[in-house]
């Protein structure tokens, strides 16, 4: 009896080994197939239309510059924004709040007076409110502005660079041109009957529409002038969107922040929400050369003593940057908190995009590069080991005839020639 007991014993160990090794190949293919098959990704919800695409941009680390100065320096990607601008969180939020409040009729002409972003993003998101869009618009703007603006079905009105006090300054032809479209709305029965279309005043100031001929067809149903500059709804799209998307992307773990002021809504409103929430964020101005809030920032006057007696040019050249710099003080930048300022030269501003396209493959505009050299100001000021945030408004697209024209450049010596961040005083 003895064998077959042997025989059940062998029986058993081959039977063990079998199902140890079936466990062992089952384990590993497990591990392999593992490897080899991606992660489920979760499914998010389709945004609503256009307009809930904005915002809720991405927060970057500007590798280069943060690995130069030991500093986490990161950029707001607003250039990703539907319009390609940070301006597209002001267009939405002006829109919004006018045809709530009655002031913009359902079908009406948005006007605006801008250098290119703000115009650019009130026509692009315009369409998806049942409105139109009609901008005035400096001759010296790049010329790819208006470009777009056309090709985005906007009409354009491009005029010659004067005085924010000259009657004919493209921010005050396009008050009138919304006074002039109620006039038209209003004679052909077409507009809001209500308090808010006003023909005879638009923010306090007059229309002397009657000396021009009209532009606006019978049809037109009421215009409102969107006034980026004095509107707070600007400083609002800030203060409740940019800024809270900011703290919550550091996990509130920043030191600082720095922003170029055009209108001011995005220094201003970013700021004032970021203090709020911790009152020890510094937060910084960079200012182009020509303009006043630098002084005003740090001497509490817009002039020095030479301009103030009146030996400031009437036009001159100023800066190469577009939508940043002015020489008052707007109603939204009144709101700003700001610990400080720097200034920056066109040079580095120039040097720095060239940089960054070239370390990190980052095409930016002319403010977007104002801001980096900002950063980098201001993590020099505060030492390594700091988190700071900048706006990246734009990119580099809307600026190729300016800002990247080899020929413009050359003209008012402005050739990049840096190898690194020595324009900066960095290796």
């Amino acid at each position: 009896m003895a064998p077959p007991l042997r025989t059940t014993s062998a029986i058993a160990t081959a039977l063990s080994i079998a199902l140890l090794s079936y466990l062992l190949c089952k384990k590993t293919r497990s591990k392999a197939s593992s490897k080899k098959t991606p992660k489920t990704l979760s499914v998010k919800k389709a945004r609503n239309g256009l307009v809930a695409a904005i915002g809720n941009t991405p927060l970057i680390r500007i590798n280069s510059l943060s690995d130069a100065t030991g500093c986490e320096i990161l950029g707001k990607a607003e250039f990703l924004n539907p319009g390609g601008s940070v301006k597209d969180r002001v267009a939405v939020k002006i829109i919004e709040e006018a045809l709530e409040s009655g002031a913009l009729a359902q079908g009406g002409i948005i006007t605006e007076g801008s250098a290119g972003s703000t115009a650019i993003s009130l026509a692009t998101v315009a369409p998806a409110f049942g409105c139109k869009c009609h901008v005035v618009i400096p001759d010296d703007a790049a010329i790819e502005k208006s470009q777009i603006l056309e090709a985005l079905g906007a009409t354009v009105e491009r005029v010659r660079p004067v005085s924010i006090t000259h009657k004919d300054h493209f921010v005050n032809i396009a008050r009138r041109r919304a006074l002039e479209a109620n006039q038209v709305a209003l004679k052909h029965g077409k507009g809001n009957q209500n308090e808010y279309l006003d023909v005879k005043q638009i923010n306090g100031y007059t229309s002397d529409s009657g000396k021009q001929d009209p532009i606006f067809y019978s049809d037109c149903k009421g215009g409102f002038f969107a006034d980026q500059f004095e509107n707070l709804a600007n400083f609002r799209a800030h203060y409740e969107g940019t800024g809270p998307e900011i703290w919550d992307q550091t996990g509130g773990k920043l030191d600082a922040f720095i922003a170029a002021a055009g209108t001011g809504g995005t220094v201003a409103g970013v700021s004032c929400f970021l203090k709020e929430k911790n009152a020890n964020v510094r937060c910084f101005l960079i200012d182009p050369p020509g303009s006043g809030l630098f002084n005003k920032v740090t001497r509490g006057v817009m002039y020095t003593r030479e301009e103030a007696e009146g030996r400031r040019l009437k036009n001159p050249f100023d800066t190469i940057t577009e939508g940043i710099g002015i020489n008052r003080l707007t109603e939204n930048f009144k709101l700003a908190e700001l610990d400080g300022a720097f200034r920056g030269t066109d040079l580095e501003a120039v040097e720095m995009s060239r940089y960054l396209l070239k370390k990190d493959g980052l095409f930016l505009g002319s403010s977007s590069a104002m801001n980096c050299v900002g950063a980098v100001r201001v993590a020099q000021a505060l030492g390594p080991g700091h988190t700071i945030v900048t706006i990246l408004c734009d990119s580099g697209m809307r600026h190729l005839s300016k800002f990247y024209d080899v020929g413009y450049l050359s003209k008012y010596g402005l050739m990049p020639s840096a190898v690194g961040l020595e324009f900066l005083g960095l290796k």
